[in-house]
């Protein structure tokens, strides 16, 4: 089967991540704040990474559940400044506090989300890895608005990465075997 060409592992958990998960339009509250706190943790670094990790940032963040996650202390989030299962960047771990916090002040965080591709996914027709984007408007417009609700580690490149993930742009390449499925 042919998948898209960002997939650099032939991994099981690789694999299954692009063929289960990535691109699939998602409405979940839950999972959109997973994938918006994930997604910065990757900031400069490579998904696999935070792919193997991510069961581990599950259970030290209360499975992301954003009212658990905002009323954490600053003591178990310099705890987690030790953990060896979550990247150990200081900023970066207490965004996840600082974001769940953001996310409860949106009233409707999901169709907020969605408003930046018109409550629909955008379908891309990329052939090769070069065709595709590092950010677009769309990005550019959805980092502005975060930072301005106080998120953190929502930087274009990152939240175009985050509209990749949650299927709000479908951009598997137009012979991957998961296009048209999605």
């Amino acid at each position: 089967m042919t998948r898209c060409p960002w997939l650099p592992l032939q991994h099981p958990l690789y694999v299954d991540y692009h063929d289960t998960e990535w691109g699939v339009p998602s409405r979940d509250p839950r999972y959109l704040f997973e994938c918006i706190c994930l997604e910065g943790a990757q900031a400069g670094l490579s998904w696999w990474t935070v792919l193997q990790k991510r069961e581990r940032y599950r259970q030290v963040f209360h499975n992301f559940e954003p009212e658990k996650v905002a009323s954490m202390t600053d003591a178990e989030l310099e705890h987690l400044v030790l953990d060896p299962g979550i990247i150990r960047h200081r900023g970066k771990i207490f965004s996840v506090r600082q974001n769940a916090r953001a996310w409860l002040e949106l009233s409707d965080p999901v169709e907020w989300l969605w408003s930046f591709t018109g409550g629909k996914t955008i379908v891309n027709h990329h052939k090769t890895l070069a065709d595709f984007p590092a950010k677009t408007p769309e990005s550019d417009a959805l980092s502005k608005a975060l930072r301005k609700a106080g998120f953190n580690f929502v930087g274009s490149t990152t939240m175009y990465a985050l509209m990749q993930a949650v299927g709000m742009v479908n951009d598997h390449t137009i012979d991957c075997c998961r296009r048209n499925v999605v």
